[in-house]
């Protein structure tokens, strides 16, 4: 039986004060920037509301505050380990092996390594996220439940426009249903003005006026309310900064875009201070049977120009390596000259498992196997829709009894946060009352270079819930 948290507020509402609220909120979604382009109808002249839920969900505020004042230390692991070279090579020897994908992006790091890093200069615009999860599996009470990372973000952390929207959306909502009072309880979300903040102060630290910022994005852009709105965003905070937007596929085929002798990256005779990647991070991203965007990956990383992320942050958020970072010792390594700061990380590890083919990964695909809806199988992806979950995961499991491919996958133990009910509103369908479960992501904006850290903030937040049945996807 899984244990739930009271709403913040009663959610019993007749049908009529749901469809009068719902149809007050999807408008006000619409006109505030809460919007996504739609999968099923693609257009670039309109905007779905994203999905929401209704009423703010309940998190709790000591588990909250420990998630933003960890994030600076995140952060500063994130640095570390990107800046680790030996680490790095050592932890993704394995899985460069049998996942292409990895492969080719750790070619294009060491290759860079070898040829000598240009910029020295990191941008890392960060999204942690958690759920709460139990320490004790049969404990029911609230109380019990402790802050669970799920995961790091270090490439296209998204939706940092949409949480401080729909926190403006909620706070909006509460007020007519009379419950204003409640407003304090709702935390400051700055996630917007501070990521674009991050970026706007690396393109300082470029010191070219007239440099622009480079957005890397998909040939077809769904999340429209994240690249737009941080373009709008980094405009207001320094109407000078120029803003251009081009596809992997484009820079690849680009005439007019190379690096020059001092490896300044032009294009279409513009240099660019700051690259920013919307996009890169997934295979289907570098299709062309001709390689240009890999071309255009290595030119990129070659270049002047500061990268959020460069190859070395981008790696550094895997899952290899979040995974061995779990191991006894190695997080103490990381931080050799404070083991206060790694024990504050260690506490809210959750279980991860190694499946490379050995001892100990035999060990934990046989674990699996036995009882597979404990645990998560995750390969070295980013994007979401990646990860195996129940059943699935012990006849995945199965199939790669002695295939290196197993060791291109990592294992994670099942969180099982409380339930929460609330109504969920979704684009062309009634507003339903449902079970949720939430994710808490936390961003976090670390500059930094060979010599140490230049900026570390916490920076604003997103909570996804979704129905308690789906893994994948959910509202904010």
């Amino acid at each position: 039986m899984s244990t739930r948290f009271e709403p913040c507020v009663s959610i019993e509402f007749d049908s009529c004060t749901v469809d009068e609220i719902a149809t007050l909120a999807k408008d006000w979604a619409l006109l505030h920037g809460c919007c996504l382009r739609s999968r099923q109808n693609f257009s670039t002249e309109s905007v779905e509301f994203a999905p929401f839920l209704l009423i703010p969900s309940v998190f709790p505020k000591k588990e909250f505050d420990k998630a933003v004042e960890l994030q600076t230390l995140f952060n500063e692991m994130t640095h570390r380990v990107a800046n680790n070279r030996q680490f790095l090579e050592s932890t993704l020897a394995a899985a460069s092996t049998v996942d292409p994908f990895t492969a080719r992006l750790f070619q294009i790091y060491k290759t860079v390594q070898e040829e000598g890093v240009t910029q020295t200069i990191d941008l890392g615009l960060i999204r942690n996220d958690f759920m709460l999860g139990a320490d004790c599996p049969n404990c029911m009470s609230p109380c019990c439940f402790q802050l669970k990372q799920v995961e790091i973000n270090t490439v296209a952390s998204g939706f940092a426009s949409l949480g401080p929207s729909v926190s403006c959306l909620h706070r909006f909502v509460m007020q007519e249903l009379s419950h204003g009072d409640k407003l304090q309880q709702l935390p400051e979300n700055n996630a917007l003005e501070s990521l674009c903040g991050g970026i706007v102060k690396a393109w300082e630290m470029y010191n070219q006026p007239l440099a622009v910022i480079l957005f890397v994005e998909s040939e077809v852009t769904h999340i429209v309310s994240d690249q737009r709105l941080q373009e709008f965003e980094i405009r207001r905070q320094n109407p000078n900064v120029k803003v251009i937007h081009r596809t992997l596929t484009q820079l690849g085929r680009g005439a007019a875009d190379a690096l020059d002798a001092e490896k300044k990256l032009i294009i279409d005779g513009q240099e660019v201070a700051v690259i920013y990647f919307r996009s890169g991070y997934a295979p289907d991203q570098y299709m062309s049977a001709d390689g240009c965007e890999w071309d255009a990956r290595l030119m990129m990383e070659r270049s002047k120009a500061i990268k959020c992320p460069s190859l070395s942050y981008h790696l550094t958020g895997t899952k290899k390596v979040q995974q061995v970072l779990t191991n006894p010792g190695v997080l103490e390594r990381i931080f050799d000259d404070d083991p206060v700061k790694a024990a504050k990380i260690r506490n809210v590890f959750t279980g991860l498992y190694s499946l490379d083919l050995d001892e100990e990964g035999d060990r934990a695909a046989e674990m699996a196997i036995q009882n597979p809806e404990r645990y998560v199988l995750k390969p070295q992806r980013e994007g979401g829709g990646n990860n195996v979950y129940g059943k699935e995961v012990g006849q995945v499991l199965a199939k790669m009894k002695g295939d290196p491919v197993r060791a291109g996958y990592i294992l994670m133990d099942v969180i099982q946060p409380p339930l929460l009910r609330n109504w969920m509103v979704r684009p062309n369908n009634p507003p339903v009352l449902v079970d949720t479960l939430s994710e808490l992501g936390i961003f976090g904006v670390v500059i930094g270079n060979d010599d140490g850290i230049l900026h570390n903030s916490a920076s604003g937040h997103l909570l996804r819930t979704k129905i308690h049945t789906c893994n994948e996807g959910g509202g904010i």
